[in-house]
């Protein structure tokens, strides 16, 4: 049958693609999660165990039939049913005959007579069924070839969404009853078939190979092959407007709608539970090939990462030209190991953020965390990346905190209508200095105790290098940059406010001495002050929020002295050395304790001496 994305044209190259990663083992599972026609499962089914699922129930039937295929002898039946059906005289006008052809209607989807004869053959393969004739699979399998049968002689352009005016010399042909097309006759195992949306699915399945052929674009299948869906169900649901069309609202795909479909693919990969994951996306779908990328990358191994590219003349509707191409997309990646752990980047472009040493923090960390204290949080890169039955987060920038409670509390699809809906209403651009001030002064004019946190972070997006300054009465002063919004940052927005949202976390903005309430035997404490050899311009005391000098450096090291006579395990990152500066106080508080250094060797920056201080000894790590 005709099929939207049917995948036929492009099995060799997804066969092509497995072998040469070498996973074509007998033995493995593949998982064909948006399965529509099951041309994919169909094409593996000698080769891999297959779980086949998709949200209409079209094609969860037509997956049963050509996955799991009876042996057609019909013994229960006692007799060929495809005699019956393809005698002539049979008919019944029954619920399509009275609402899908001329018959009962004035929709033209089918002839009357074969409209007469799909309700008489739908209606007695449930008589059969109800009545213990047919097994389960020949149930769905009869039900599989009417609807097969039924798309040659329907009098349509290739989809149910409308009917054509005129009758196509096809749709007035008899009806066949034949039987469901196979690539390949017999399956290596018995075969799970699901009905369900993949986002709903994938914490209950798991196997070796994820193939996903997700929608591309923002039209719906449900809408699409609703006549279908009613034949296959057999509900008599109520029908509205001219093409007789079901409510489809339930199987409304998130993968076809902007913002949806990121957020339910970064989900679905992220909680994948495969080896490896293969994706089939075209050039004209809504997600970009940057943002696919970043996804595969961050759960995936990036060493092992492959794109490739190829072009085939895709489904042409009437209004295409015929001579239109696109490009066809094959993803791949092996999904890092379970016990290696992901890291999520922060999206604010913090100064001073540690996302580049999360690894090595939590290298030399103690593993066993009740509670986790980020006392100087800044855009809390470090703390979201622990596990702990707690994560407290604190800083004294307040402003910083609303953001990142934002991000937490607020629905990231509200958040990505938002920011997307600004840019397009301010016709706001990278460097447009015209717009972005109209954006920072509509900031500035409001309350401040009810500033938005949305147009914040907007302003903060596309400022200068991304900087969060602002003057003393808190007004946003940073200029315009040379940055935005595009596919990466929308990948950590994503990404990131999933895990906070998954996540136990509570926001403070209090001095670091106020946190002692919050402190047992069981917290691990995690410091990033402000460097007094490397001063940034954020906590200079002339942006509304407290400075850092040797005063507070001081009064710090004391709170850690006193943490350590507790018997409370602390970290504390900072610079021993810069070019030509050395911190003499910090280095004199380090030998005068005996506390331990960590030096981290692998940063970039030259000139510079990255510590980590800790008052516990590296045996205490793996406790």
């Amino acid at each position: 049958m005709r099929y939207i994305g049917n995948k036929n044209k492009i099995l060799n190259y997804i066969e092509t693609l497995i072998n040469d990663k070498k996973i074509n083992k007998e033995n493995y599972t593949f998982c064909d999660a948006f399965s529509g026609t099951s041309t994919v499962g169909n094409y593996f089914k000698d080769k891999f165990k297959i779980i086949a699922n998709d949200n209409l129930y079209t094609s969860y039937v037509m997956s049963q039939a050509r996955l799991n295929t009876p042996d057609l002898k019909f013994e229960l039946l006692g007799f060929d049913p495809f005699k019956i059906f393809n005698d002539e005289n049979n008919k019944l006008k029954g619920f399509i005959y009275k609402n899908f052809s001329p018959g009962g209607s004035e929709r033209r989807y089918f002839s009357s007579d074969n409209a007469s004869r799909i309700d008489f053959i739908r209606t007695k393969i449930e008589h059969w069924y109800n009545h213990d004739k047919l097994t389960r699979n020949e149930y769905y399998y009869l039900i599989a070839c009417l609807i097969e049968s039924v798309s040659k002689v329907a009098n349509v352009a290739g989809v149910y969404g409308s009917y054509l005016k005129m009758w196509d010399p096809r749709a007035v042909k008899p009806l066949k009853f034949i039987h469901v097309e196979q690539l390949k006759e017999n399956a290596l195992y018995e075969n799970e078939v699901y009905n369900k949306n993949i986002e709903e699915l994938i914490n209950d399945i798991s196997g070796d190979i994820l193939y996903l052929d997700p929608p591309y674009t923002k039209n719906q299948y449900s809408v699409q092959y609703h006549l279908l869906e009613t034949i296959a169900l057999y509900d008599e649901p109520d029908l509205k407007g001219k093409t007789g069309a079901r409510d489809t609202s339930k199987q409304t795909s998130k993968f076809s709608k902007s913002g949806d479909v990121h957020i339910e693919f970064e989900k679905i990969i992220a909680k994948a539970k495969f080896k490896y994951i293969i994706l089939s996306y075209s050039s004209d779908g809504i997600m970009s090939k940057e943002y696919i990328e970043s996804v595969f990358k961050r759960y995936g191994k990036p060493e092992t990462y492959e794109f490739r590219k190829f072009t085939y003349k895709q489904y042409l509707n009437s209004k295409a030209e015929k001579d239109e191409k696109h490009c066809e997309y094959l993803f791949y990646i092996e999904k890092k190991d379970s016990d290696e752990e992901i890291n999520y980047a922060s999206p604010l472009n913090y100064i001073g953020g540690k996302a580049d040493m999360i690894d090595f923090i939590k290298k030399n960390s103690p593993k066993k965390i009740d509670r986790f204290i980020d006392i100087f949080g800044g855009g809390f890169n470090v703390g979201i990346n622990f596990n702990a039955e707690q994560i407290i987060y604190n800083d004294c920038n307040f402003k910083v905190k609303e953001l990142l409670e934002m991000f937490r509390n607020m629905e990231t699809l509200d958040l990505y209508k938002y920011i997307t809906n600004m840019i397009k209403k301010y016709k706001l651009e990278k460097g447009d200095k015209e717009s972005y001030l109209k954006i920072r002064e509509l900031y500035n004019s409001q309350n401040k105790d009810l500033r938005d946190p949305r147009l914040l972070y907007l302003l903060i997006l596309f400022g200068y290098q991304q900087q969060i300054r602002f003057n003393s009465s808190y007004d946003y002063n940073n200029p315009v940059g040379q940055a935005g919004f595009n596919d990466k940052i929308l990948e950590k927005i994503i990404s990131y406010c999933r895990n906070l949202k998954e996540k136990n976390v509570v926001f403070m903005s209090e001095d670091f001495e106020k946190m002692w309430e919050h402190i047992n035997k069981n917290t691990f404490i995690y410091l990033d002050p402000p460097y007094l050899i490397t001063l940034g311009s954020y906590n200079d005391g002339k942006r509304g929020f407290n400075g850092w000098d040797e005063k507070e450096e001081l009064r710090l090291l004391k709170f850690l002295n006193k943490l350590n006579s507790k018997g409370i395990k602390f970290m504390l990152s900072n610079v021993l050395e810069h070019k030509e500066k050395k911190n003499k106080i910090l280095i004199d508080w380090i030998k005068e304790n005996n506390y331990r250094v960590i030096e981290y060797k692998e940063k970039t920056r030259k000139n510079r001496k990255e510590v980590l201080i800790v008052n516990y000894s590296e045996e205490e790590i793996n406790d």
